[in-house]
């Protein structure tokens, strides 16, 4: 297994007139629209992982709680689903 890395964020949902904005606090660019709540966290954390990855090639971190992911992590996530 690759050393992998989590951080945890949280995240900022919002509606707007075209559907959903989501933002990380902290992190100047990232946010993301969306047309329903799940796009617009999918969008965002794909927007996050660019961040990321331009920082990392940079020698630089996000500076938030990061943790390494070993084969025993075990982590919860918790992700609103709509209920009709």
């Amino acid at each position: 297994m690759k050393d992998t890395k989590a951080i945890y964020l949280s995240l900022v949902l919002e509606s707007n007139e075209d559907g959903y904005l989501a933002s990380i606090p902290g992190i100047q660019g990232a946010f993301a629209e969306g047309d329903t709540i799940e796009e617009a966290i999918f969008n965002c954390v794909d927007v996050v992982k660019m961040i990321v990855a331009y920082r990392t090639e940079r020698g630089e971190s996000l500076g938030f709680n990061e943790i390494e992911i070993k084969p025993n992590t075990q982590m919860t996530v918790a992700i609103p689903v709509e209920i009709v």
